[in-house]
């Protein structure tokens, strides 16, 4: 049986490219396999959203929007932001998940 897999092109923001690279780079000071660990996790999980992004849950907050949002844990502790728009992924913020809710991505 043949699987018809829609493939949908992820974007990243570029204050997530910046804010995935600040963790990187923290941890690095502590240890640099682990960063790598870290970044290889964040990366594999954010291009795993080009097939069937819609599997994950909804980002529901009171400052945002109903339903505009979805996330992803990563790495056990980053929270992956991401909106499906016609048929393309963007990843609006990438959260440690250790310092509470993050309200960068209101301004989006």
């Amino acid at each position: 049986m043949e699987r018809n897999e829609r493939v949908y092109p992820v974007v990243i923001a570029p204050d997530a490219k910046d804010r995935m690279y600040d963790h990187f780079e923290f941890l690095a000071r502590l240890s640099i396999n682990a960063a790598n660990g870290l970044l290889d996790a964040l990366l594999k999980d954010i291009w795993n959203l080009r097939t069937d992004p819609f599997r994950y849950p909804m980002y529901d907050r009171p400052y945002l929007p109903v339903g505009k949002y979805r996330y992803i844990l990563s790495n056990k502790r980053y929270r992956i932001v991401y909106q499906i728009i016609g048929n393309q992924v963007f990843v609006d913020d990438i959260q440690d998940c250790r310092q509470g809710d993050d309200k960068t991505i209101l301004n989006k």
